[in-house]
């Protein structure tokens, strides 16, 4: 048998190489896909608004109202306005890539799980117009790229965290119609943004 030749074992390698990363590619989308599956299981979607989010596939990114990057990762999930009762899951928080969670305008109750500080590519979190209860958990203020955050018309209780304060790129931050007690945070972007309480 001859031996292989180097363009022959470069272009094994190569291959090899490629598969590997469209394998982890592909585990990536399977997690997210779990983990957007559990969300789906603890909501009740009487529209049927998640129909398409359907387990079995390889990848979440074929899913109505969700959007990914050109590495078949999760980016965008939008289900505002959806009619969505439920609660959120704290399988949320390894949406890595995640960019822009939009649950506005629905009726979802419970807390919002702390897990979310995980979401370090989070520019807009928009769960206003809920039913959502307990407090805004200090894990937010992990969130560096958050430019908006929106958790107007819920039942949230307690303080503003102070660690919000840290996160230098929010723009718009509004609180308003909660029961939310405490001081108002006046350092860091809280300086310079129209604070609605």
């Amino acid at each position: 048998m001859a031996a292989a030749t180097p363009t022959s074992l470069r272009f094994l390698l190569s291959v090899s190489v490629t598969l590997t990363l469209t394998l982890l590619n592909l585990a990536a989308s399977n997690s997210e896909g779990d983990a957007l599956y559990t969300l789906k299981r603890s909501l009740s979607d009487p529209d049927n608004v998640l129909q398409s989010w359907d387990p079995t596939l390889v990848s979440p990114c074929t899913w109505f109202h969700v959007t990914c990057n050109q590495d078949n990762r999760v980016t965008r999930v939008d289900l505002g306005n959806s009619n969505l009762s439920g609660h959120l899951v704290p399988e949320l928080g390894k949406l890595e890539h995640l960019q822009y969670l939009e649950l506005y305008k629905n009726n979802i109750q419970g807390t919002i799980p702390p897990e979310l500080g995980s979401l370090k590519s989070l520019v807009s979190l928009d769960l206003y117009n809920n039913n959502i209860s307990g407090t805004i958990p200090p894990s937010l203020g992990k969130l560096k790229n958050l430019v908006f955050l929106r958790l107007n018309d819920n039942r949230l209780t307690g303080p503003i965290p102070k660690e919000l304060s840290a996160v230098s790129s929010l723009k718009v931050v509004d609180v308003s119609n909660n029961d939310l007690c405490g001081t108002i945070p006046t350092s860091g972007p809280f300086e310079h943004i129209p604070l609605n309480k």
